[in-house]
C-alpha cells in the first residue's frame, strides 16, 4: 500500500516538490554559509520523494542549543512560506474524502519545514 501511495503521490506533485527542494539544496550548497541549510532542504525533500511510511524522528546526535536559533532563522528566511504551502495543501486535500491520507502527509511535511534543524527523517521502504 506504501508503494502504490507513493507512486500516486510522485504523479500528483509529489516528485516536482521534491525536485524544488532539491534544486534548493543544490543552490544552497554553492555558498560555504548555506550549507546547513542545504542539508535541511535536502531532508525536505526525502521526504517529500517517499512521504509513505517515512517518519520524523528527533536526532540521535547532540546538537546543543545551537538548533533554536537555526530554526528561528530558518522560519524567519522560508521556512514560514513551506509551511504554509504544506498546510494549505494538506487543507485541501482534507476536504475531499480520498485525499485523506495525502493531506497527512503534507501535515507531516509542515511539522518538519517549520522546525528541520534536530530532526531526521527515516525512509521505510
Amino acid at each position: 500500500m506504501k508503494i502504490l501511495g507513493n507512486l500516486l503521490w510522485w504523479l500528483f506533485g509529489g516528485l516536482e516538490a521534491a525536485l524544488g527542494y532539491f534544486t534548493a539544496s543544490l543552490a544552497m550548497v554553492c555558498t560555504i554559509v548555506g550549507i546547513p541549510v542545504a542539508l535541511q532542504t535536502f531532508k525536505i525533500g526525502l521526504l517529500c520523494l517517499w512521504p509513505f511510511g517515512a517518519k520524523v524522528k528527533k536526532t540521535k546526535s547532540p546538537t546543543g542549543c545551537i538548533r533554536i536559533p537555526l530554526n528561528i532563522l530558518w522560519v524567519i528566511f522560508g521556512g514560514f512560506w513551506a509551511w504554509c504551502n504544506h498546510i494549505f495543501f494538506g487543507v485541501l486535500l482534507y476536504i475531499t474524502i480520498i485525499g485523506i491520507p495525502f493531506g497527512k502527509q503534507h501535515f507531516k511535511m509542515a511539522r518538519l519545514s517549520l522546525a528541520p534543524f534536530g530532526k531526521d527523517v527515516e525512509l521505510n521502504f
